[in-house]
């Protein structure tokens, strides 16, 4: 008798256990191929474009929220140890497919291409890279790219610091860190259209409508074409990214300053320091790992500077930098070989600025 009940006690297990596996395998397949079916209806349907507009939102959004649910809920279903194992997956699972998808896959395709002609047919070993290096226009664009790193990064960073000590010390520090930080709101594109009536230039005789050209005007100065004084034109675009990234330093380095111990300022004050010395021996001092996060994320920025250069002057009288010549390799002359072997160049030259920016934050205490 107790041997019949083991046995039915184990072949309701055994069917509780089947039935489970196939309703948590039919669940997430049927789910994927009605998502599958209205991604096929939306890409291939002739609904009206309000409604397909309407249907996508609710595929996209909806059906993400779905899987998520549905991934939770089955997961739950399993044991402890599967269940802990397997939860976090399910939350970051799909971010590292879509980065591997967009950023690992694509960088070993750029790497492999990087070896062979414009057509990607033939393989011309390290050609490309020889190019990089011995061509004049690129030559150009490393000097270039080296003006925006240390100018950029020094003026971006150094301005920064500077604004957010005295505003730290300001009755209107709030109105005047959202003045300085309001330019962050606007793209690279936008930046570029707004400063370039900056620097418009019109022959003398004629309305400047240029803002820096009428000042200089007004104090008996001759028209001057900005963008195409060289290599100066180069550091006048700098300055637009200074202009831009000048208040996100000046809001990391505020926040920095404010964890400053009062206690280490009172001290140094009452062994005599002034307020230069204070901020050179101590306030400078005790915040020098955000001053080296703050100033190699500026450095990634110019590193891979793009829109401001393609906006302003397209590359003309000397501006271009490896990024404008990478997109002009690539898609004005098609040569997906010359432009992989750039891509690989920049991303190669970002790679240690990067890990001593990760390393960096890791060292702050926030983010530990």
């Amino acid at each position: 008798m107790t041997q019949e009940r083991t046995e039915d006690r184990l072949l309701q297990k055994a069917l509780v256990g089947v039935g489970r596996l196939f309703f948590t395998l039919f669940v997430p397949v049927t789910a994927f191929f009605i998502f599958f079916k209205i991604f096929i209806f939306l890409r291939d349907g002739n609904a009206p474009q309000l409604v397909m507009t309407l249907i996508a939102i609710v595929w996209g959004v909806g059906g993400v929220a779905a899987l998520y649910f549905l991934g939770y809920w089955l997961i739950s279903k399993l044991s402890g140890k599967w269940n802990k194992s397997l939860l976090p997956y399910l939350f970051v699972g799909p971010a590292l497919v879509i980065l591997a998808w967009y950023l690992f896959i694509p960088t070993l395709r750029s790497l492999y291409l990087s070896f062979f002609n414009d057509t990607s047919m033939e393989f011309v070993g390290l050609a490309n890279f020889l190019y990089c290096f011995t061509d004049e226009d690129m030559l150009i664009s490393y000097r270039n790219n080296l003006i925006w790193l240390i100018v950029g990064t020094s003026f971006a960073s150094g301005f920064g610091l500077l604004i957010a000590i005295l505003a730290d010390r300001s009755k209107f520090e709030k109105i005047s860190k959202i003045l300085i930080f309001l330019p962050m709101a606007i793209s690279f594109v936008g930046a570029g259209v707004i400063w370039r009536f900056v620097y418009e230039y019109k022959p003398a005789g004629e309305d400047q409508i240029g803002l820096l050209n009428a000042i200089y005007t007004a104090f008996g100065g001759t028209p001057q074409a900005w963008l195409m004084i060289q290599p100066w034109n180069t550091v006048f675009l700098v300055f637009i990214m200074v202009w831009m990234w000048t208040g996100y330093a000046m809001v990391i380095y505020s926040a920095a300053i404010k964890g400053v111990p009062v206690s280490l300022i009172e001290a140094g004050r009452v062994d005599g320091a002034g307020e230069i010395r204070i901020i050179a021996a101590i306030t400078i001092p005790y915040i020098k790992g955000t001053i080296i996060a703050v100033s190699t994320t500026i450095l990634i920025i110019t590193l891979k500077i793009f829109d401001i250069v393609y906006t302003m002057t397209g590359g003309l009288f000397d501006t271009d930098v490896v990024a404008s010549m990478q997109y002009k390799q690539m898609f004005a002359q098609h040569d997906f070989g010359m432009g992989s072997a750039i891509a690989v160049l920049l991303f190669i030259a970002i790679i240690p600025v990067m890990y001593l920016n990760l390393r960096q934050f890791g060292q702050q205490e926030g983010f530990k």
